[in-house]
């Protein structure tokens, strides 16, 4: 009887683990392929942006030039939100939310919305560091899926962010900024009293409430990008708090 029982649960416990095996091998699978397509992407609007500038020799209308494929892709990383709820991926929830909201909110609500601020040159320059980001940042990901991860893909993904990611908080918050006399003017994305919802918003000073959380949100995910550094390339054991 009590043999019967023991193999009863064995049974059940390798089946458990098969369960699990299967799941994992679906998950990598599928983290494979998006990292893959992710990484292709970016490399478009890479040679997208390079080869405009070398035809154009101005960066006036090249947003409009990379804006479909930016916008899809951008957005796609929401997927990443989700990865990390569900748990395929082993990282905070809310800062990987963080960092994908803000890039979304700064291509549909600012770049894209305010045509007005498409030709500055802050465009160009967070545009150029997410570029060379997210294709070092996919590549690693693919790489290390594969087992294969060249040494300087790993390089690449944990000390340029060193520079750009000062240089995108840079472009980004100057991009914001060149917004606000049109947003002004123009009242967009604003809602005056008195109305039918007897609710008021104003979308510049929301713009601005947007460039002040830079102060105690960047700080944050710097270090906490130099705490991964410290701990892929010089093996240090990080202990982080619960979010």
């Amino acid at each position: 009887m009590v043999s019967s029982e023991e193999d009863g649960g064995a049974a059940e416990e390798k089946e458990t683990n098969n369960r699990r095996r299967n799941r994992g091998a679906v998950a990598t699978a599928w983290l494979t392929f998006y990292n893959i397509a992710m990484t292709a992407g970016w490399l478009v609007l890479a040679i997208t942006m390079m080869r405009f500038y070398l035809q154009k020799g101005t960066n006036r209308g090249l947003y409009r030039s990379i804006a479909r494929t930016l916008k899809f892709f951008q957005t796609a990383a929401l997927v990443e939100v989700g990865h990390c709820a569900i748990g395929i991926v082993r990282t905070s929830v809310i800062v990987t939310g963080v960092q994908v909201c803000s890039r979304i909110f700064m291509v549909w609500f600012v770049t894209n919305s305010i045509r007005q601020v498409q030709s500055e040159e802050s465009v160009v320059l967070f545009l150029v560091v997410w570029t060379v980001t997210e294709i070092s940042r996919y590549s690693y990901y693919t790489f290390n899926l594969l087992h294969h991860l060249p040494y300087f893909i790993k390089w690449a993904r944990y000390n340029f962010f060193i520079i750009l990611y000062p240089l995108g908080v840079v472009g980004e918050l100057m991009t914001i900024y060149a917004a606000l006399p049109v947003v002004r003017r123009t009242a967009m994305y604003s809602l005056r009293l008195p109305n039918k919802y007897n609710v008021s918003f104003d979308y510049y000073y929301f713009l601005i409430i947007a460039m002040l959380s830079y102060i105690p949100l960047f700080p944050q995910l710097y270090f906490h990008m130099l705490r991964q550094r410290r701990k892929v390339l010089h093996g240090e054991v990080i202990v982080e708090k619960d979010d």
